[in-house]
């Protein structure tokens, strides 16, 4: 048996408070509450989080507004941070943080400009990897909810 929590009674923060799907929680025959199962579970963990960030950056290679504002000639190191930081804001393992402290996407962002077209491009190759990552609709939707929200939220121009 499987409960789901409405979304008011789970506390704010954490990988079970993302809006929308809320965190399953196993209930043995005894009446036991088991810890819920994250985002991050639910799709698949690692795998899918890795197919994911690998199809993005191979749209990010052929874009002409994405491809210059990486610094580094080898998407490699970004790609893995992306990963790590996805995989723990979806409630997976906290390597990002272990390695790079707090996220602070905002001020990480901050050196480069980031306006309408920008966003675009990066929502553009996002979507082709998150719509083939062969998800289910509702978890889908979910992320994307979640990509749209934080590209909007690091523009940094509106030019």
């Amino acid at each position: 048996m499987i409960i789901r929590r409405p979304a008011s009674s789970q506390p704010y923060g954490g990988a079970n408070s993302r809006g929308g799907l809320q965190a399953v929680a196993p209930v043995s025959q005894d009446g036991y509450v088991g810890n819920p199962v994250s985002f991050f579970e639910q799709v698949g963990g690692e795998e899918t989080f890795h197919r994911i960030v690998a199809r993005f950056y191979q749209e990010v290679k052929a874009d002409d507004v994405l491809l210059p504002l990486y610094p580094e000639e080898d998407l490699g190191p970004a790609e893995e941070r992306l990963r790590l930081f996805l995989v723990q804001y979806w409630g997976g393992p906290h390597t990002y943080s272990d390695n790079r402290g707090h996220p602070r996407l905002r001020m990480r962002h901050v050196p480069f400009k980031i306006g309408p077209i920008e966003r675009d491009a990066w929502l553009r190759c996002m979507r082709i990897a998150v719509d083939e990552a062969g998800l289910d609709e509702a978890h889908r939707k979910q992320l994307w909810d979640y990509m749209e929200m934080a590209a909007n939220s690091l523009m940094n121009s509106f030019s």
